[in-house]
């Protein structure tokens, strides 16, 4: 399975801490984000991985490298669990020159997918699922005949439909919508259901066509799921419901929220959580 994660956006959220870091590099715990990422794409069954990154995303690649220079510290069980993931899939890296939005960044990988039906997961998102959230997607993608496009979906709260792009559908098996219709970042009022596009998909090479003549649309960026609009015009697009949790750590409060809770789940960290909070709550 060729999986493409896009990870050039800019984190300006996040700023001035992403100035010469990369979003994608901020620590969950001990490991960033996107190592999270890379090891939901192979624990999927990938063996072929482009990352695409932007000016300032140097160190997305040197993560994944080896460091001889750190010598004894390679001998570490983490940095030695790091060595053996890059060398379970291939990584690619291909630089996106101008940021014009996430389509555009799932394009700069076309030339190395060619033809086949990919994995896109987004280098911001973590997802914590039994089996892998992209496996549940492929398994999906398959069962549907393998000609037909998937896309995760989850429901969300009103307050936060105007963040996501939402679609809507029959429901043509449990926990399977057919998409007739999209709308990017809606607001309340203008929104044709509550289930909102989480990140992650399986697509077909054709989306590459629909991407190339799609015009811009917010911010003058290229919208990925404007492409998937045009998409299902051509060939049937389904949203799929999936087992598990995602955690978005694309602000400040999200990516302390996610720390804070696989904090929790470790023994020893929350032991020594758990007085501080009380402590801090008064």
């Amino acid at each position: 399975m060729k999986v493409v994660i896009p990870a050039a956006g800019q984190g300006t959220r996040f700023l001035p801490a992403t100035k010469s870091m990369p979003k994608e590099m901020l620590p969950v715990l001990d490991r960033p984000v996107i190592q999270y990422v890379v090891e939901e794409a192979i624990a999927s069954g990938a063996d072929d991985i482009t990352i695409v990154t932007g000016r300032g995303k140097r160190a997305l690649e040197d993560h994944f490298d080896l460091s001889p220079e750190l010598g004894k510290y390679n001998e570490l069980p983490a940095m030695k669990s790091l060595d053996e993931l890059a060398e379970r899939a291939t990584i690619h890296f291909v630089r996106q020159r101008t940021p014009r939005g996430l389509a555009d960044a799932v394009l700069c990988a076309a030339r190395h997918v060619g033809k086949e039906a990919f994995g896109v997961l987004l280098g911001d998102t973590i997802n914590v699922c039994e089996p892998p959230l992209l496996r549940q997607l492929w398994d999906r993608f398959e069962e549907l005949g393998g000609h037909s496009s998937v896309i995760a979906v989850e429901k969300v709260p009103d307050s936060k439909v105007s963040d996501y792009g939402i679609v809507a559908g029959p429901e043509v098996r449990p926990g399977v919508t057919e998409v007739q219709k999209m709308v990017e970042k809606p607001t309340l009022a203008k929104a044709p259901s509550r289930l909102g596009i989480t990140g992650a998909y399986v697509l077909t090479s054709s989306i590459f066509h629909e991407i190339r003549t799609t015009p811009p649309g917010r911010n003058q960026e290229v919208q990925l799921t404007d492409a998937i609009d045009r998409l299902r015009q051509r060939e049937k697009v389904y949203g799929v419901g999936f087992t598990g949790t995602r955690y978005d750590i694309g602000d400040r409060f999200l990516w302390l929220k996610t720390n804070l809770e696989f904090a929790m789940q470790q023994p020893e960290l929350r032991e020594r959580l758990r007085p501080l909070l009380r402590e801090m709550m008064g």
